[in-house]
């Protein structure tokens, strides 16, 4: 936050020779009052609700600090022992600073106060702030995912709450209290997937090899009145190689990549008119080695589609029952006709093969059928079928900002220009 800085009067050198008492060296380092090391401010600094930093300020509250005398705050930084930074406001005047972000409970803040007076001398003064337990009965859960392991290019990192969220304010604190550090580093955002759940992914897929650390800072923070958040596990993961299949409906073929090459290409069958096979980018969710499927799991129990199969090498793509398997009962359409009720079939070898190549978190695309299009959510991780502009949007802080890892112009205090 800036602030109107004061007109100074240059003064020559030379006309405040008659004015130095003897000894004192005019205009050099210890003369001049903006070239001395910042002291004790002119006046009192104080934080409100604390007396002597030994009492807990309620963390419902805001951390507000006050210059009294002739000092006037120019700069204040807030951290508390988990790193997270407190954004504020300064006053007009420039003698109150108060916090515009929600504080943590059953925490300890470092709060340096920069200063100046009337001449310009600088000030400084380091406080204390601490905050008392939540006056909540039970904390908000918050769950992170996936779990630890390797995983394909296309895995979004997902967290889940036990209460729903749905201002922006309040899910603004939420997104900023997450943090996501990858190596190599890339551009990424968080998705709100309804009040409950959002989803973190980069602006294109994980580059191979990625290291990703998502960890959440929201321990006792306040969302809302009455809402705390708890504690959470860091989640730690590592990006495996980029495995894409790319199923062609119309030409019932799959084409599998590995890191942009070719590796494979394998005739395929999917939905039959009725049953067509949607179109996008999936993600993988999970591989079973047996599945048994029925026409119950798609509403057609009991009619002429009805079927009942125990299915080998099944590799799951929707929640809803949309696979990539074996299917040896089709080998004679596999590559030339489309005769399943919505997965991808193929031969038993073909299939033990894509099982034995893919992970979760790998892509798999379906072109050119007749089906709907993927849901970016709801049915799995369509995430990837969204444009990056259209991505952000589901986020609640405007793109570009920072997300709390540490200090920013918006953290920190800047005299006017």
């Amino acid at each position: 936050m800036s602030q109107t800085p004061r007109r100074r009067t240059a003064v020559n050198c030379s006309l405040l020779l008659v004015a130095l008492a003897p000894g004192l060296a005019a205009c050099g380092a210890d003369g001049h009052p903006l070239a001395r090391e910042p002291g004790e401010p002119t006046g009192p600094i104080t934080l409100a609700g604390l007396a002597g930093d030994t009492r807990l300020a309620d963390p419902a509250d805001d951390l507000e600090v006050t210059a009294g005398g002739r000092a006037r705050i120019t700069d204040v930084t807030a951290v508390d022992e988990s790193g997270r930074y407190v954004r504020g406001r300064l006053s007009a005047d420039g003698h109150t600073w108060r916090s515009t972000v929600p504080l943590a409970a059953r925490s300890a803040y470092t709060v340096d106060v920069a200063t100046e007076n009337d001449d310009g001398a600088p000030g400084r003064k380091r406080l204390t702030y601490r905050t008392s337990a939540a006056k909540a009965k039970k904390p908000m859960k918050v769950e992170l995912g996936p779990g630890k392991g390797t995983y394909g290019v296309g895995q979004p990192l997902t967290v889940k709450l036990s209460r729903a969220v749905r201002t922006q304010a309040e899910r603004a604190v939420v997104e900023r209290g997450l943090k996501v550090d990858s190596t190599p580093r890339v551009e990424g955002a968080w998705y709100w997937v309804g009040g409950k759940e959002l989803h973190y992914r980069p602006r294109e897929y994980w580059p191979a090899g990625t290291r990703v650390r998502l960890e959440s800072r929201l321990e006792g923070v306040k969302v809302r009145e009455g809402v705390y958040a708890g504690a959470s596990k860091p989640v730690e993961l590592r990006i495996g190689d980029r495995i894409e299949a790319v199923t062609d409906a119309s030409a019932h073929e799959m084409t599998v990549y590995r890191n942009g090459e070719q590796i494979n290409t394998i005739p395929v069958t999917t939905g039959k008119s009725g049953f067509e096979t949607r179109n996008g980018k999936k993600v993988v969710l999970e591989k079973q080695s047996l599945v048994r499927m029925t026409g119950d799991s798609i509403g057609v129990g009991g009619t002429s589609e009805d079927y009942d199969l125990e299915v080998s090498y099944a590799t799951r793509v929707t929640w809803s029952g949309e696979y990539v398997h074996a299917a040896p009962w089709s080998v004679g359409s596999q590559g030339a006709a489309n005769v399943s009720h919505g997965c991808t079939g193929m031969s038993t070898d073909d299939a033990a093969w894509f099982f034995k190549t893919v992970r979760p978190g790998d892509i798999v695309e379906v072109v050119n059928s007749y089906g709907e299009d993927m849901a970016p959510f709801g049915n799995g991780f369509g995430d990837w079928n969204l444009s990056w502009t259209k991505w952000q949007e589901g986020s609640s802080l405007t793109p570009g900002v920072r997300d709390g890892g540490g200090p920013s112009d918006a953290n920190r205090l800047r005299p006017g220009v």
